[in-house]
């Protein structure tokens, strides 16, 4: 994520289809990581246990229109 925070993968980093804010989500058993880039940074938006991420984006996440 240092070096290409946005390049997906199939296994850890996914950009989440729908959502205006966050984008990503990084996968970091039992975790996740959801960030978005703006320019040059990462800002880490929050740190979810698995079973808690629904829940998370729900309260937090903001559709695309």
């Amino acid at each position: 994520m240092t070096y290409e925070p946005t390049k997906l993968s199939r296994s850890r980093i996914k950009r989440l289809r729908g959502m205006e804010h966050p984008k990503y989500h990084l996968r970091l058993d039992p975790y996740r990581v959801f960030y978005d880039v703006s320019g040059q940074s990462v800002v880490v938006l929050a740190i979810v246990p698995k079973n808690k991420t629904e829940k998370w984006l729900e309260t937090y996440g903001v559709e695309t229109p």
